[in-house]
């Protein structure tokens, strides 16, 4: 490995490229300067020369003198926020700040710096420092700033100090099942799981079980075409909602068919039962290929003159990016999901040629634009259906880490996204390789230029219909491992955002609508990072398996001890149902897949260590009895989750029925079947929700969490 030079070190460091970290085993590790320059040149910064390096330096240093104002401001209204502002040497400038909901303008005062004026480009450009103030409303405001001869404009963002759980209030608390939507199918929905079973799985665990929300795996939109991706994680954006989950005899449409029609849509439905009958795995590809059909039958009928003003009103608020989405979707029809094999004209949204085929393939694009105004419409009857049965939040959304980097987004959003570069994760106990989730991840400073619009319409769109998110590794609002094209991610490096700029849109928009924010946590984490959530009022993740006192006697944590603002569960949905995790079925799956470091042996030690430490714990505080059952031994593990602090209690829906199969293996891809698991019985035998809903196991587990 090349150790970088101290200037490409300092280079590195103006863009938010870490050239040292602190691996899982506690060594500092740096980072090589290949990898370096690798990052820089992503972010279209030359570093492959001594004399490049010295000419990024001296451009970077000067960038802020060439604008007037900074790309977005973010603030609190607890704050004070100092910002500078450049202008030709010697003239006045007046900033102001216009409100989000109109009215009179606040004046923002200048405070004392002192900074010698520099040339930019012939021009001898002066540096003011002005403050914000205090107090201001929260919201999308705008900074301006006026010369004699130049006037400028910004973002400015007031977020929440604190958001909380503001359903809850101060003092209660509520659990809720975890579930993976695909995995829970109905006797009527078409081989995977739909809103119509969220909503049913919703209404049951409210109105009986007392829980008081429900949270489910990213719905965002997969391809439009077979085949579909099966990991709701690696989506094709994270605006839109996968059409898949639609429920067909939902759609109000569905009345008006003829017989013909009508019995065309059964028929689908049959066959596809037909397919499906003995599979023991979600199949994507039949069932959507089914229900799209019978989709296409209900998008003939002609809708009522309310439908229709209320599908161009959607249309009209969704704008240019559902156009732009709709136009990829039919484009990959033709062409394939992967647009980097479409033809070269094709492949960016703002030439001629795509706008030619827009406007020759009009219904095409125009039916993928109604599928989301009929998910809309779904996702709000989920959410309302929840509401009413007495949940207190509902519906818990989840926000994946990124997209595919050859689907929708990364389309349409080339100009943000860093280019060959893929996200990814250093290794760490559970993922000793490290990972690669083939994601392209935001520019920093792209986004900021943008003031951060997409990050915005992204995330007050999954609010829309939902009492809270979870964000997968939240930790990605900080930094995130970046790893170049054609290389391990153990070569990678982590990359830093502006935090305080997307911490505070999440909150501002969370706030809006009245929901809760979930930070997944866990991995590597820096200490601070977690106090900076915690301070901000967004709760973590606790997962008990991982929850050791790692600076005292190494002992499970005792209850009163975890964290009271975070969610917590005993297992998650990449690790075995808790039944198979006491049997250690997950070392030996990782084994056989490759995925240890450490021998067998090794592993199968230190897990039965752990696991042994837990059940001691379970005894020693009464919980657990010598020679429970697996179920008993289940049991009493939630029932430890009930004594700690934690405000929001979270079950897995697999742990409730006794299901054993784990839905995902992290780093691996078809080595074993991620996320087309169907639910499961601990006979092995396929559960559908009708199942659940009786099933006496799940009540047990419901009322061992239940807190009121």
């Amino acid at each position: 490995m090349v150790e970088p030079t101290a200037e490409l070190v300092e280079l590195a460091g103006e863009y938010g490229v870490a050239t040292d970290y602190w691996d899982w085993r506690g060594n500092h590790v740096v980072v090589s300067a290949e990898t370096l320059v690798a990052l820089l040149a992503a972010l279209d910064v030359d570093a492959s020369t001594a004399e490049a390096v010295g000419q990024a330096l001296s451009q970077v240093r000067q960038y802020r003198w060439t604008r007037m104002l900074p790309p977005c401001a973010v603030t609190r209204p607890s704050w004070q926020l100092p910002f500078l502002v450049h202008v030709t040497h010697g003239q006045p400038v007046r900033v102001w700040i216009e409100l989000e909901t109109g009215g009179s303008r606040r004046e923002v005062a200048q405070a004392p710096h002192v900074e010698p004026p520099r040339e930019i480009d012939g021009r001898l450009v002066g540096e003011a420092m002005f403050v914000v103030p205090d107090g201001l409303p929260l919201g999308y405001h705008t900074l301006r700033a006026r010369t004699l001869d130049a006037e400028a404009s910004t973002l400015l963002v007031v977020a929440p100090d604190w958001l909380g759980i503001p359903a809850l209030g101060e003092s209660h608390r509520a659990w809720g099942f975890a579930t993976q939507l695909y995995s829970v199918r109905s006797q009527q929905s078409w081989g995977v799981g739909d809103l119509t079973d969220l909503a049913d799985l919703a209404a049951w665990s409210g109105a009986e079980l007392g829980a008081g929300f429900l949270l489910v795996n990213p719905l965002h939109a997969a391809e439009p075409v077979a085949p579909l991706e099966p990991s709701p994680y690696l989506p094709t954006t994270r605006r839109y909602a996968n059409p898949l989950y639609l429920r067909v005899e939902r759609v109000p449409e569905y009345a008006y068919l003829d017989r013909t029609a009508r019995g065309a849509v059964e028929k689908l439905r049959a066959e596809l039962a037909v397919t499906l009958a003995g599979v023991d795995s979600i199949d994507r590809d039949a069932a959507w290929t089914a229900k799209r059909a019978a989709l296409e039958l209900l998008y003939s009928v002609p809708r009522s003159a309310g439908r229709e003003v209320a599908y161009r009103a959607f249309c009209r608020r969704e704008g240019a990016a559902l156009v732009d989405f709709a136009t990829w979707c039919a484009l990959a029809e033709e062409h394939g999901a992967d647009f980097h094999t479409w033809p070269e004209p094709l492949r960016h949204p703002a030439s001629a040629e795509v706008a030619a085929f827009r406007a020759s393939h009009e219904a095409a694009v125009d039916f993928h634009r109604w599928l989301q105004w009929l998910l809309d419409d779904q996702l709000a009857s989920t959410q309302q259906a929840a509401r009413s049965a007495g949940m207190a939040m509902g519906v818990v959304h989840d926000l994946a880490v990124g997209v595919d980097n050859s689907g929708a987004d990364a389309w349409s959003m080339q100009n943000l996204l860093a280019q060959k570069i893929t996200v990814g994760a250093p290794p760490d106990p559970f993922n000793q390789l490290g990972q690669d989730w083939v994601q392209p991840p935001w520019r920093p400073d792209r986004l900021a230029e943008a003031a951060y619009a997409p990050f915005r319409d992204m995330v007050s769109t999954m609010f829309r219909h939902a009492g809270g998110l979870r964000v997968d590794h939240v930790i990605g609002l900080f930094r995130l491992w970046w790893i170049p094209a054609g290389m391990p991610p153990t070569a990678g490096s982590y990359v830093r955002y502006d935090h305080e700029a997307l911490v505070g849109i999440l909150t501002l928009e969370a706030h809006r609508a009245g929901a809760v924010v979930i930070g997944e946590d866990l991995g590597t984490v820096e200490p601070w990072v977690r106090d900076y959530l915690r301070m901000r009022g967004i709760l973590g993740t606790s997962i008990l398996w991982f929850e050791f006192d790692y600076d005292g006697d190494g002992r499970p944590l005792a209850p009163e001890r975890w964290r009271e603002y975070c969610l917590a569960s005993v297992t998650t949905h990449d690790l075995p149902p808790t039944a198979a995790y006491l049997a250690g079925e997950h070392v030996r799956l990782r084994h056989s897949l490759g995925l240890l470091k450490r021998s067998l042996d090794e592993e199968l030690a230190a897990d039965q260590a752990e696991r042994g430490a837990w059940l001691d714990e379970l005894r020693r505080r009464g919980l657990l009895a010598d020679g429970a059952s697996g179920e008993e031994t289940v049991l009493a593990l939630h029932r430890f989750l009930r004594e700690t602090r934690c405000r929001l209690l979270c079950v897995a829906l697999a742990d409730a029925v006794g299901d054993r199969r784990t839905q995902n293996q992290p780093g691996t891809i078809d080595e074993y079947p991620n996320w087309r698991v169907p639910l499961t019985g601990p006979d092995g035998r396929p559960m559908l929700l009708e199942d659940v809903i009786r099933s006496e196991r799940a009540a047990r587990l419901a009322a061992a969490v239940r807190v009121d």
